[in-house]
């Protein structure tokens, strides 16, 4: 493979600062601004400011194997080195747009310069910054070590015509091992997904299916006729409830449009699983806080004042749920969330933590980059599990996209794991009219 050159924009190591050593034997440019709007971050308590300094880190750790001026070889088989400009400028256009983007976009365009023979390629998560690369006739790409093809992306259940016997059989022996002849067209797919099953000769002769792992087994998927009050409105929300009620599963990912009842099904199963059934210590509900901006300083109160604002949606299914909870040890939510079974609070403070016994759900989990997610779950402790939900067609962050985002990407990377379990919500029950607004605008 022949040898190319990459450019890495800031935004590629602020989703994951690990960026450097993905691009095997090819070289890395990192421009000095680059270094420098790094170094504004990382003083933040937050994911970013996290990921600027593991980045730090790392290149601090490189540096000391050579001269980063000229080149310091990496294990994979490149070099990396800092940029700090050359004879060769930038065309004379006032391109507009933040000063630093600009001199990226330079130090792209003399690097081209200076390697006629050799493919030059600016990586950034910024689509106007490949826009104005490509205005400049420098070639530019995403960074692609943490992109997933949405459009192909796991659904968590499939639709499948089978013989009547083999439903017929299911329904009898509510068990057909993975390894019987039968169960060939179903022993494909991947753990813990579901099978809707139609009888090829009769299409109201229906059953559906889970692939338990744990059983090496296709086993028919289990009903809740009411969980802490609300009951499952349609089939995806029946799969949901078997995934997040099965204690085996550690992490379940929730994908749908507002409306789905991600959240409120989520809830509700962390309500049964540690007040009804003890199983976890604790129910931890986070949101990122990205649109409150990188820090919520400036806002006035204490912190829970100003989380309230973007943590509301979690106390408003909290109290939907609560509203018919009747016992002598918890009356109202205020009550219930001071006894600390239920905590609430932004996702930045569960950063470093060590989180075991306890039913966590991420909420808004499409806002988190592939590193955030990494780090979120890396925390996850004995006996823990973890909801992750979201709808990645309403991302906040300005370079992210479905298909980049770290909710579609942990969907992708965990689709065979054992302890993972995936459903897509695709039918909304918030109402007529958020439906039709939600396929329609």
């Amino acid at each position: 493979m022949s040898r190319k050159i990459f450019v890495l924009d800031t935004n590629v190591l602020l989703s994951d600062p690990k960026a450097i050593f993905s691009f095997e034997e090819n070289d890395i440019v990192i421009p000095l601004v680059v270094i420098e709007e790094l170094d504004k971050f990382k003083k933040d308590m937050n994911q970013i400011g996290l990921a600027a300094r593991a980045f730090s880190r790392y290149i601090d750790s490189i540096r000391k194997r050579g001269s980063l001026l000229t080149g310091v070889p990496l294990r994979e088989g490149g070099t990396i080195r800092i940029d700090i400009g050359s004879k060769v400028e930038l065309p004379t256009l006032d391109l507009g747009g933040p000063a630093s983007d600009n001199i990226i976009l330079s130090s792209a365009y003399r690097v081209a310069k200076e390697n006629p023979s050799v493919p030059v390629i600016l990586v950034t998560k910024d689509v106007n910054m490949r826009i104005k690369a490509d205005a400049l006739g420098i070639q530019a790409e995403t960074y692609k070590n943490e992109t997933v093809n949405f459009s192909n992306l796991h659904k968590g259940f499939e639709y499948l015509d089978v013989p009547g016997d083999l439903i017929d059989r299911i329904h009898q022996t509510k068990r057909l091992a993975l390894d019987d002849p039968a169960a060939a067209p179903l022993a494909k797919g991947f753990a813990n997904q579901f099978f809707l099953l139609k009888d090829t000769a009769n299409e109201q002769h229906q059953a559906i299916v889970r692939i338990d792992p744990f059983e090496k087994a296709i086993v028919p998927l289990r009903q809740y006729k009411s969980v802490w009050g609300i009951s499952a409105r349609n089939v995806g929300q029946k799969m949901a409830l078997d995934l997040l009620l099965d204690d085996r599963i550690k992490l379940v990912s929730l994908i749908g449009i507002a409306g789905t009842g991600k959240t409120l099904l989520a809830i509700a199963a962390g309500l049964v699983k540690c007040l009804d059934e003890g199983v976890y210590t604790r129910m931890l509900v986070a949101r990122p806080i990205y649109p409150m901006g990188r820090d919520i300083g400036y806002l006035p109160g204490t912190v829970e004042d100003k989380l309230k604002p973007w943590m509301q949606p979690v106390y408003d299914n909290l109290e939907y749920l609560l509203a018919g909870y009747d016992s002598t040890n918890f009356g109202k939510m205020g009550d219930l969330l001071n006894s600390g079974v239920i905590e609430v609070e932004a996702l930045t403070y569960i950063r470093g933590r060590s989180i075991p016994e306890q039913f966590i759900i991420v909420d808004e989990a499409q806002n988190l980059t592939p590193h955030e997610v990494k780090t979120i779950v890396s925390r996850v402790g004995e006996n823990t599990k973890i909801i992750l939900t979201g709808d990645p067609f309403q991302i906040d962050n300005p370079y992210m996209n479905e298909s980049s985002n770290g909710l579609s990407y942990i969907v992708d990377r965990f689709k065979e794991l054992d302890l993972a379990g995936h459903i897509m919500l695709e039918k909304g029950e918030r109402s007529a009219l958020a439906n039709a607004a939600a396929e329609l605008l």
